[in-house]
């Protein structure tokens, strides 16, 4: 059985990759999290965490996880932090403009709700599979696109579930054309709810499971090529082992949530999360 074929790269589109460097650190402000196992303290939305410096980076950005901030290193704001900062504000910073601050924090999940879409679009249009909605793709890319690049008080008056329903529509049919190439039966898990599950070495090639709750399952040593992946919680599941070549909408949080180690194949364009080298190391 030959391999999966690579696609071109997702993540090679600038735009939907976080630059944090040109970004007054939103996440870091407009978003909430609680003490918890991801979270080393509470931070309420609109307060700046503890960690951000002044000029809007992360104290302990290559010690998240070690300081009890795991929670930050599966977040990704595909762009939107950049896009946010730079052109719904034109680059006018929430310390320097205090008025403009509630109206940014608010602004801010909106366009990362976009940008989201926007790279899920963009790997759909990667797909030779996916041809025939590709037309239909281009139309969403182009129109979510402009969006992103309206007056804050459009953006917040926008219906994003409308869109997002709208949108998955053709997302949807490009993943089942793309599965359509893998030989024989095809498993439907989606929104399954999975949790703990023992899926080891489990032959998911080609499968379904969208928005199914994989926390915590054993997914080592398990078959996932071209399997559509789009919105599954894969927080703490095993993937040591686990080939997600060809994986359908894989994010990087997603893998960012999850365990693997060096065996584990991931699709071109995201990175191996450096805490799964350590994983693997203790397991060695």
């Amino acid at each position: 059985m030959s391999p999966s074929p690579q696609r071109t790269p997702h993540a090679a589109r600038p735009d939907l990759q976080a630059d944090c460097g040109s970004c007054f650190g939103l996440c870091c402000v407009a978003l909430p999290f609680a003490r918890s196992a991801d979270f080393a303290a509470d931070k309420a939305a609109g307060t700046p965490c503890g960690n951000l410096r002044e000029d809007f980076g992360c104290g302990i950005h290559d010690r998240l996880r070690e300081h009890g901030y795991a929670g930050c290193t599966v977040f990704d704001c595909f762009g939107a932090g950049q896009k946010v900062s730079q052109v719904t504000f034109g680059g006018r910073d929430w310390r320097t403009e205090p008025g403009s601050a509630r109206t940014m924090y608010e602004v801010f999940p909106v366009v990362r709700q976009l940008h989201e879409l926007l790279r899920y679009a963009a790997e759909a249009l990667d797909l030779p599979a996916a041809k025939a909605v590709h037309r239909e793709l281009r139309e969403a890319y182009a129109r979510i696109d402009a969006l992103t690049r309206e007056s804050a008080a459009t953006l917040l008056a926008l219906d994003v579930p409308a869109l997002r329903a709208e949108v998955n529509v053709h997302l949807l049919r490009a993943g089942e054309l793309a599965r359509a190439e893998v030989p024989g039966r095809r498993k439907n898990h989606r929104g399954a709810d999975l949790l703990g599950a023992r899926l080891r070495g489990a032959k998911l090639r080609g499968a379904t499971l969208r928005g199914a709750c994989l926390i915590a399952a054993d997914l080592s040593g398990a078959d996932l090529r071209q399997a559509d992946l789009i919105g599954a919680d894969l927080r703490d599941t095993d993937l040591c082992g686990a080939d997600l070549t060809g994986a359908l909408f894989l994010t990087q949080p997603q893998l960012n949530a999850a365990r693997g180690d060096a065996a584990t194949r991931i699709p071109a364009g995201l990175r191996r999360p450096g805490h799964w080298a350590a994983q693997g190391d203790e397991t060695s």
